[in-house]
């Protein structure tokens, strides 16, 4: 394993004010121009003008404090090849009071999306949906990766099942141990990412601090959405990538519960993913809907916290409280996150589900009897 550190930079949150959200850098759209022109040229004036709301939100912003942003690469290797692993990290630049390190938090992103789409998206105008930024400004050191064959990492003739998955974790939680010192982690997986780390949390133990499982399935008995997607098992045996493009990247909001998420996010989402082209691994489907299950409860040793959206049709309840009642940590926590579906971190109701999850993260040790 190797790796690479590439690019370090101070940045705010992601532009939410007036005055912000048409521009990039320096660089304002026409209707930006005109619409802040008063505020370039007349200052004061324009500060006059401006509803009280918007001046509210515009010191909200200055008075964010800053983030941290650095990209690296991981490297794992398969029969003598060099397979380089994107990976993005985000923190507050200022230091701890006492100068430890801050909590490592490392997201793990799904079947059809890569890792800052999913983990570090920009609606403008629609609030906040980077969890990134969210467990950033709350005191973490938040982490997350591009499996192979996804967003920047590298193109090969696999299939990016979960196993590879979880020797992608094992080359990226290197990187993470050397950067930080810290050797274990906590880890928040959305659904195959969930199976992702579940299986890496089985096989590394040590590594593990607290585990999230989003969206997750374990046997998938039962399941609306994988019976359908098994429709298509013969394709996924014999193609290593599927069709991506943006009206499925659109159906994933809307195959559960039409109404969950604002219809502006599906959107943002695909501008964000196409660029990395309309296909990707079919590993993690065909897996999902021929080799389940693939995470024995009975290894992971880690603190859990299994949640899903009240709609969600990755799996049924019942699947996952028969998972849930064979964890051997009795440090576990089930959640059900009301009017949210599969998408859980861009649903409408996302601030719930950060909510949960952090007061998870942050649980106090138990005391011993």
């Amino acid at each position: 394993m190797s790796f690479q550190r590439f690019r370090s930079l101070a940045t705010p949150a992601h532009a939410s004010s007036p005055l912000q959200a048409d521009c990039v850098g320096l660089f304002c759209s026409r209707r930006a121009a005109l619409a802040n022109g008063s505020a370039i040229v007349a200052g004061g004036m324009a500060a006059a003008m401006m509803s009280s709301d918007a001046l509210a939100a515009t010191e909200r912003a200055a008075e964010q404090p800053k983030l941290v942003s650095s990209d690296y690469w991981a490297v794992k290797e398969r029969n003598g090849a060099a397979i380089r692993l994107a990976m993005y990290r985000k923190r507050l630049a200022e230091p701890t009071a006492d100068g430890s390190g801050r909590p490592v938090l490392f997201l793990v992103h799904g079947s059809s999306i890569s890792a800052r789409p999913s983990f570090d998206l920009n609606v403008p105008g629609r609030g906040e949906y980077s969890l990134m930024n969210v467990f950033a400004y709350r005191g973490f050191d938040v982490w997350t990766m591009d499996h192979e064959n996804y967003g920047r990492s590298s193109r090969t003739d696999g299939n990016s099942d979960i196993a590879s998955g979880v020797e992608d974790l094992k080359a990226a939680t290197q990187v993470v141990a050397h950067e930080t010192g810290q050797s274990r982690l906590h880890l928040l997986g959305e659904s195959s990412g969930a199976l992702r780390a579940g299986a890496f949390a089985a096989a590394e133990p040590d590594r593990v601090g607290r585990l999230v499982l989003e969206a997750f399935t374990w046997t998938g008995r039962g399941s609306p959405t994988l019976s359908k997607r098994s429709e298509q098992l013969d394709y996924f045996r014999t193609h290593n990538m599927r069709p991506r493009d943006r009206e499925m990247i659109r159906s994933i909001f809307t195959r559960d519960k039409a109404g969950t998420s604002d219809p502006a996010v599906a959107d943002a989402l695909a501008d964000a993913e196409l660029q990395y082209g309309q296909s990707v691994p079919t590993g993690t489907y065909l897996d999902m809907t021929a080799n389940l299950p693939l995470v024995d409860p009975t290894k992971v040793h880690a603190p859990v916290l299994l949640i899903r959206g009240e709609h969600d049709g990755i799996a049924t309840l019942d699947d996952l409280l028969n998972f849930f009642k064979v964890l051997p940590n009795p440090d576990r926590q089930f959640a059900i996150i009301s009017g949210a579906a599969h998408a859980l971190t861009m649903s409408l109701n996302r601030q719930a589900f950060w909510h949960t999850v952090h007061a998870f993260l942050t649980l106090p040790q138990p005391t011993a009897a």
